[in-house]
């Protein structure tokens, strides 16, 4: 699949995508609280456009470790006006990042345009939403819940069982009408820094899927560990080596913090990778 379709946007795969992460929440994992003010977020979604975002990915519940679960309303009450603006002033396609159902469906009928689902369609309720609006779907893999995902996560083959799983959840999705369908390994997401290296190393076995893949390596907590820095917003270096080696093993998109650093590197990857 080299053309994603985004009701007026089209994505072109022949050259790796960036999706500018948004984070409207007081405590995602490197970024909390700093975009919670309506107009600060969309002060920083125009400035990841003009450094090259693809794609803006809004997200208002932190996914990260240990995170605790919003109610529906106050996670509709910090993406819905953000994603009013978003659709009016950008030209670029908007992607909602929740795990819940009601809240796809209000950014959607809003004009969102991607729906990236980090638990992977497990709620038959949001496939009928991204059915009923004809969205391109994000299909993630996690193991459990974001509060206890990383506790002594275990596979008897991470790539084989994260493939698995992958297939099965795209299988059912377009057995239910879903037609544009992008894979994500779920870098960090119930996976030790070994699960992490080996899920990277990866790429090309989740692309014979048939699938664009999406990778989400910025600022992760491996990166931190690899480094030796507990600060995430000091993991650009380790980030960019990370997003660096998965465009060199064939990432279709890259969801990243940095737009402006990551969106250079991934030039230079690229003409290395085909000069």
């Amino acid at each position: 699949m080299d053309l994603i379709i985004c009701k007026d946007y089209t994505l072109d795969l022949s050259k790796p995508l960036v999706m500018g992460i948004l984070n409207v929440t007081p405590d995602s994992f490197s970024d909390g609280g700093q975009f919670l003010n309506v107009d600060a977020a969309i002060a920083h979604a125009e400035q990841m456009v003009r450094d090259g975002a693809h794609i803006i990915d809004v997200g208002g519940e932190s996914t990260r470790p240990g995170a605790e679960h919003v109610s529906v309303n106050e996670e509709l009450r910090r993406v819905v006006p953000v994603v009013t603006e978003l659709v009016k002033r950008l030209r670029v396609p908007i992607s909602i990042d929740t795990m819940k159902p009601e809240v796809a469906d209000a950014c959607l009928s809003l004009g969102a345009h991607i729906l990236n689902d980090v638990t992977g369609l497990r709620n038959d309720f949001m496939v009928e939403v991204a059915v009923r609006y004809n969205v391109p779907v994000i299909i993630m893999h996690m193991l459990g819940e974001p509060r206890t995902m990383q506790s002594n996560p275990e596979y008897k083959d991470v790539v084989k069982d994260v493939k698995m799983y992958l297939k099965k959840q795209a299988d059912h999705a377009q057995a239910a009408g879903i037609n544009q369908i992008i894979i994500d390994p779920g870098v960090g997401f119930g996976k030790t820094v070994e699960h992490n290296v080996q899920l990277i190393k990866s790429i090309q076995s989740f692309k014979s899927l048939g699938y664009p893949v999406l990778m989400g390596v910025s600022r992760k907590t491996f990166v931190g560990k690899l480094t030796h820095v507990d600060d995430a917003s000091d993991r650009l270096s380790g980030t960019i080596a990370a997003v660096t080696v998965c465009v060199l093993n064939g990432a279709n998109i890259l969801r990243v913090h940095d737009v402006k650093e990551c969106v250079r590197a991934i030039k230079v990857a690229e003409a290395l990778r085909h000069g």
